[in-house]
């Protein structure tokens, strides 16, 4: 199984210059609804070895990335693609919707990335 852990300091390494598109699980230990949807990560993790990375970020412990990213709710789902996000679930959905989204983010993720403005966190407010 390739899940791997992320965290503030491994974000930018892990996912933003990840080589392959990576699917991100946004979890809090005392989440309900992310135990249930962890066997179906765990599950897809395996299914698509070698063509997606499978990370989970502890929103508690990791306040700085999940904020970047607005993450709001446990569990959200997000999908990055040349390190840029481009779809996401958030709660516990249908385990099949989760294959869907690595599907779709397949297929079209690099045609989003393409289309997409990058955001500059640098840049000062005027």
């Amino acid at each position: 199984m390739s899940i791997f852990d992320v965290d503030d300091r491994s974000w930018e390494k892990e996912v933003e210059l990840a080589e392959q598109p990576v699917l991100v699980m946004f979890y809090s230990p005392t989440c309900p609804n992310c135990k249930v949807m962890e066997p179906y990560f765990n599950q897809y993790a395996q299914e698509y070895a070698g063509k997606v990375q499978f990370a989970k970020l502890n929103v508690f412990e990791n306040q700085f990335t999940a904020e970047r990213y607005g993450v709001m709710a446990t569990p959200t789902f997000k999908f990055f693609c040349h390190g840029k996000p481009v779809q996401e679930i958030v709660g516990a959905a249908y385990p099949t919707l989760i294959k869907k989204l690595i599907d779709d983010s397949l297929e079209f993720g690099n045609k989003c990335v393409e289309k997409s403005t990058p955001v500059r966190f640098d840049m000062a407010y005027v």
